[in-house]
């Protein structure tokens, strides 16, 4: 009797066939040395040995298990390991493929937490399903695969979370500020064909516009784009316009009119280009399915040799945010991208600077559309060595780097990826023992060093060919074809952050109180300097760019929550909201005016160098500009990084603009058409992510007379 069937492991029968346990083992022989290897001998006389069992069927398990035994038999120890990891891999595909379900929810629109994930994403259209079908068997693969098995159980717990698991599958990286002016000044390539240096404002705007998109398909963070660098380009089409304008008119016209006709075509071409930027960047779709995540850093710098295009530039942007673009019902809605970072400085702090009149721009443009974002200049020169530089997308800031020749460095370096720490949940292992709790802290910091080190050696032996735009043509280096990036990723070039949700909740599970009280404010910036410390620990002893981020995921508020609660169960203040506080922040619920939360957030700021963003909700002041423009003062002074949520909500399908609430559902939903898709909606999102009642519509006031946000 001799075998002529295989019983697979999922019961059928299939004919024998000794070709397949040629191949597994070839397979194996090619990832060991030569001398470890089976010969072909040895492979036919295993065949012989299989045919020799006295059944006519064999199980694969049987026939997996004759063959291991037999090539240790032979001293074939790093073969027969080959083998056994090869069967273990493909056993855990067949046992553990957890994409199936999660799939065939993003298909039929079921799957609500990736719908929510990202404001840029549309999860109904083929092109973003695509994108999120592959993100769903990366993340896969890497929990199960990738990853070391107790940092995929960690985050599996909620004990950290492993950022963006959905890309880890490729050498890409997380966010960055692209060297416009590297690109700008002295050309590119996109997609194999090259892009000359611009000749004009406009054609300068759409070069920008096609290498964020090209940027944006090779990664998959934001990117932020100092719009200085486009004033140089301004001032082209200022110089070709008058030379123009003298070879069509000689002395035909006076001086004044010529001036008054190249006036006219430059603000044609500027606000011409302006538009090219802002409807590009909500009008392309990457190649992940999305449109870019942008942000424009909007600096008036006195020494820029541009300055006065520059604030041309910016006073444009300005106003094209102010009125909105329009929707496909021709309704005029705040896009989501590009996002505005916009620099106060001594020049326009709104007092009594050259450039205030820009500032009181930017405040009517965020009482009514919500950017921009505001950085003072006072502030970020104070934490890093007298700079002012752009967040990354994220809202992560780089740590100082110098060149060879001593000259600080900020744009073309990038963030090699983010792990963030579930602080609440040691919180409640703790039980208020602060032994427990430290040790707990630091065993957990451990682990997050661990995971962020597998994003860094992911990185490592990246060759410049899998994104030439990125490591090539000029968005981060300059490199030869097959040359490492390997260099980039050490000396703090680049960055590797750290996060953390939910101080706030930490801090009432360890001392009973807010950590806006005294001896919760003690214990809180104690746990803040451990965190930073620890950060500081892993550059000293890897030269790799490791810093403390206030992250600003929503979602993670959330997914945090939810675990623990699953968990723990309902604790008081902590699980019970469905939320956790976004890192250092005020927890929304807390009655706190605007200035007293700036003025609080700002020493925990100083603390979270690699990233901190702080907000207030503040009503619709369309009609009180001025207590808007004193807020924007405070910020200056005291915060490095604010931002409002201001109220001013309206419907981007039915074009609604009031207030939309939440129903009796736990949605929103708008009144008017009663669309209750929360993409399509102008709503403020709140510090933690929160989505339920407003509060100040429960009974509490705002008064505004005394400068002071009762929110």
């Amino acid at each position: 009797m001799s075998v002529t069937t295989i019983q697979k492991r999922d019961g059928r029968v299939v004919p024998f066939e000794e070709e397949k346990i040629i191949a597994a083992i070839r397979k194996a022989n090619h990832e060991v040395e030569e001398q470890d290897r089976a010969a072909d001998e040895l492979i036919a006389e295993i065949l012989d040995q299989v045919r020799a069992e006295d059944k006519d069927r064999l199980t694969v398990e049987h026939v997996q298990d004759m063959i291991e035994a037999r090539l240790v038999k032979e001293n074939k120890y790093a073969l027969a390991k080959k083998y056994i990891v090869y069967r273990y891999q493909r056993s855990l595909l067949r046992k553990s493929n957890t994409t199936d379900e999660s799939i065939l929810k993003l298909i039929r629109n079921e799957n609500k937490e990736l719908a929510e994930e990202n404001s840029n994403k549309n999860t109904r259209l083929a092109s973003t399903q695509r994108d999120y079908i592959a993100g769903e068997v990366s993340r896969d693969v890497t929990r199960r695969l990738l990853l070391p098995e107790h940092i995929s159980l960690a985050h599996d717990n909620g004990v950290l979370h492993f950022h963006d698991a959905d890309y880890f599958i490729q050498p890409i990286f997380n966010c960055c500020l692209i060297n416009i002016q590297d690109m700008l000044d002295n050309g590119t390539s996109i997609n194999g064909k090259m892009i000359e240096s611009p000749k004009s404002f406009q054609v300068a705007c759409t070069v920008t516009t096609q290498i964020i998109a090209a940027v944006a398909s090779n990664q998959y963070g934001g990117q932020s784009v100092n719009v200085k660098h486009l004033g140089k380009y301004l001032r082209k089409s200022r110089e070709k316009f008058e030379r123009q304008t003298r070879e069509a008119f000689g002395d035909s016209l006076t001086a004044e009119q010529k001036d008054k006709i190249v006036e006219i075509r430059l603000q044609d071409e500027l606000r011409a280009g302006v538009q090219t930027i802002q409807y590009q960047i909500n009008t392309l779709m990457t190649t992940n399915g999305q449109s870019p995540f942008v942000t424009l850093f909007l600096h008036i710098d006195d020494e820029d040799p541009y300055v006065e295009e520059t604030v041309m530039i910016i006073r444009e942007i300005l106003n094209q945010r102010i009125q909105g673009t329009k929707n496909e019902k021709g309704v005029y809605v705040t896009p989501a991208f590009p996002k505005l970072v916009y620099v106060l400085d001594e020049n326009n702090c709104l007092r009594g600077g050259k450039y205030d009149d820009v500032t009181r721009l930017a405040a009517r443009c965020s009482a009514k559309r919500m950017y921009p974002d505001y950085l003072s200049a006072k502030k970020m020169r104070e934490n890093y060595e007298g700079n002012v530089f752009s967040c990354m997308g994220c809202r992560s800031f780089l740590s100082p780097w110098k060149d060879e020749q001593g000259n600080y460095k900020w744009e073309g370096r990038f963030n090699q990826g983010v792990v963030s720490i579930n602080l609440p949940q040691i919180g409640i292992l703790a039980k208020g023992d602060e032994d427990v709790f430290w040790r707990l802290l630091e065993e957990r910091l451990n682990l997050c060093y661990e995971a962020l080190m597998c994003r860094h050696k992911a990185l490592l032996g990246t060759l410049s060919d899998v994104s030439p735009i990125h490591w090539q043509y000029g968005a981060i280096a300059r490199l030869k074809k097959g040359e490492k990036i390997d260099k980039l990723l050490y000396g703090g070039y680049s960055t590797m952050s750290l996060g953390y949700i939910g101080l706030y909740e930490l801090t009432w599970l360890m001392k009973g109180c807010s950590h806006t009280e005294k001896k919760g404010k003690e214990f809180a910036l104690r746990v803040m300097d451990a965190l930073r410390d620890a950060a500081a620990r892993w550059k000293e002893e890897t030269g790799i760019g490791f810093s403390l981020y206030g992250t600003p995921a929503e979602s993670l508020c959330y997914r945090f929550a939810r675990i623990d609660r699953e968990k723990f169960g309902e604790i008081e203040n902590v699980t019970d909201k469905g939320y956790y506080t976004n890192s250092y922040h005020v927890d929304v619920r807390e009655p706190i005016d605007a200035f007293t939360k700036f003025a609080f957030e700002s020493e925990f700021q100083q603390k979270s160098l690699g990233g901190a963003i702080s907000y207030v909700e503040i009503p619709n002041l369309q009609n009180n500009i001025e207590a808007l423009e004193e807020l924007i003062r405070y910020i200056y002074d005291n915060i490095q990084y604010g931002e409002f949520n201001t109220k001013s909500d309206y419907c981007q399908v039915c074009g609604f603009d009031g207030e939309i609430l939440i129903n009796d559902d736990n949605e929103w939903e708008c009144p008017q058409c009663h669309n209750k898709d929360h993409a399509k909606m102008n709503v403020i999102r709140r510090t933690c992510g929160y989505l339920g009642e407003n509060y100040w519509n429960t009974g509490k006031t705002m008064e505004i007379k005394a400068r002071v946000l009762h929110l």
